[in-house]
């Protein structure tokens, strides 16, 4: 058997490991935290549990692409799902304005007709650009029968607001359009109109909540993981990649403690990574490439504990702009019109709940406002950095106050988190939500591969194809397919769905 270490837990790491070890490698999974699953991990305060990433799911009924990887992963009956409500899978509000996205093709043409008849026919040919854009790709559609690369190259190269602004005149509809933006921390005339297709379609063909938290995900994987032979170990940090002249030949840890292996997959970001290894085999020229990257924006997150059987469950997730504000413009906030916008959910503790029992606000901010606590440990970073979770904390609040007037009073506590709090636990860069931007300007540049120049290292992730949990595992099949071959992994996709 082939030696695999994998530098990582999260959702990328542990997909990757259940593939490779069900077809006979010895998998061990090195994890820095005493919790594994990274964006998949959830925290209790108070006896209520907490979700810090994958908030919800999308194309996970039963065909749908989700599922298929789902089931290839053999997970798909280990989790329970909420599906969203089908008629306002999503909320937009601008100002004082509501519009409701349902899932589907023709029910979302129906609706957003309703709100803009007077662009039936841009709204139609958005949907469609949509859709053959989704298609185009084998990633998304795990279809290499119908890939399209002059498509997908054609709308990697074009930005969101090119190609929208190309199909639609009305302003308001074009920043409606663009209304989910939090989920990706878009970029005008920088992200490319792929990025926006994949997760339109994605969340419009369905869209789920996991019950009782994505961290069940990862308690999925690593249960599957260990049947087929593997092993994760926590606390144990990853702090060089051992290499020869010709090949990896294994990693360090900060114990002291060495691990033999054959092949090493990075789940983390690319960055850090390479700073693990000095191998003249990998370029400097490559390094400075991945170090030069843009990283997406941070987020605050105000996680809110509710009183019981006060706030009614809501089965949207709700994102709200201020007047004026397009979804475009809330990332280039100044201290005093912070937050100009914030995605609003709360969680699924139990199927079809009547109640929430804990929700959560997110909204962007920049690293840079984390500088005067950069050399401080988690815990004890002072009185000044409470004093600026809790200042901000209160006026994200209010900014839902505004559109739920009830909320205050439905709140028993509160609990934040800011992009230090993402840098310490996930190792993200300037405590990026997403990880690498995507960015037209920079062409093939930006791309992250998953295979590097040292023979033996690979890398996995949202960063070598998208965040997300679809990103994420389409990243883990470019990368298991580089390994086991592309053909060999798309049959047993289709067979493990038969």
């Amino acid at each position: 058997m082939k030696k695999c270490i994998i530098i990582g837990s999260g959702l990328g790491g542990l997909s990757t490991g259940v593939v490779l070890a069900r077809e006979g490698f010895d998998v061990t999974i090195l994890e820095q935290e005493a919790q594994i699953g990274g964006c998949l991990q959830c925290f209790e305060r108070r006896g209520v549990k907490f979700e810090t990433g994958m908030h919800f799911i999308g194309s996970a009924r039963p065909g749908q692409t989700l599922y298929r990887l789902l089931r290839f992963l053999e997970i798909d009956g280990d989790i329970r799902l909420q599906e969203l409500d089908r008629d306002a899978y999503d909320i937009v509000r601008l100002g004082n304005d509501e519009f409701r996205f349902p899932n589907g093709k023709e029910a979302f043409i129906t609706k957003m007709t309703d709100y803009f008849p007077k662009e039936a026919e841009g709204i139609r040919r958005y949907v469609e650009c949509v859709e053959r854009v989704a298609q185009a790709s084998s990633l998304h559609t795990l279809d290499t029968n119908n890939a399209d690369n002059a498509i997908s190259t054609e709308y990697q190269l074009r930005s969101i607001n090119e190609v929208i602004d190309g199909l639609i005149a009305d302003p308001t509809l074009r920043d409606v359009l663009v209304g989910n933006l939090p989920l990706y921390a878009a970029r005008k005339d920088k992200t490319p109109f792929s990025t926006h297709a994949f997760i339109a379609d994605f969340y419009n063909q369905s869209s789920f909540r996991v019950v009782g938290g994505s961290d069940n995900i990862g308690k999925a994987l690593q249960r599957k993981l260990e049947h087929y032979g593997g092993q994760v170990l926590t606390r144990c940090k990853v702090v060089k990649i051992l290499s020869n002249d010709a090949s990896v030949v294994g990693v360090s840890t900060a114990d002291g403690n060495s691990y033999e292996a054959d092949i090493v997959i990075s789940a983390i970001h690319p960055v850090p990574t390479l700073a693990m290894t000095d191998s003249t085999l990998i370029r400097s020229a490559f390094r400075k490439r991945m170090a030069s990257l843009p990283n997406t924006i941070g987020i605050f997150s105000v996680y809110l504990d509710f009183k019981e059987d006060a706030m009614p469950y809501m089965n949207s997730n709700y994102y709200a702009y201020r007047q004026g504000v397009s979804p475009w413009a809330c990332e280039d906030y100044t201290f005093g019109d912070w937050p100009r916008g914030y995605l609003y959910m709360h969680f699924c503790h139990e199927p079809n709940p009547c109640y929430a029992r804990a929700g959560v606000i997110l909204s962007y901010m920049r690293f840079e406002e984390m500088s005067p606590w950069l050399t401080t440990s988690v815990g004890h970073r002072g009185e000044a950095y409470e004093t600026f979770k809790r200042e901000r904390a209160e006026r994200l609040i209010d900014s839902v106050e505004r559109t739920f007037p009830n909320i205050r009073q439905c709140i028993r506590h509160y609990y934040t988190s800011t992009p230090l709090t993402y840098l310490n636990y996930t190792g993200t860069p300037e405590g990026s939500a997403y990880g690498i931007a995507r960015d037209i300007s920079l062409g093939v540049s930006s791309h992250v591969p998953q295979r590097t120049k040292l023979p033996g290292l690979f890398l996995t992730g949202q960063n070598i194809n998208s965040h997300g949990i679809l990103g994420v595992l389409v990243g883990t099949v470019v990368t298991c397919s580089d390994i086991l071959g592309t053909e060999y992994l798309y049959q047993n996709i289709i067979k493990a769905n038969q």
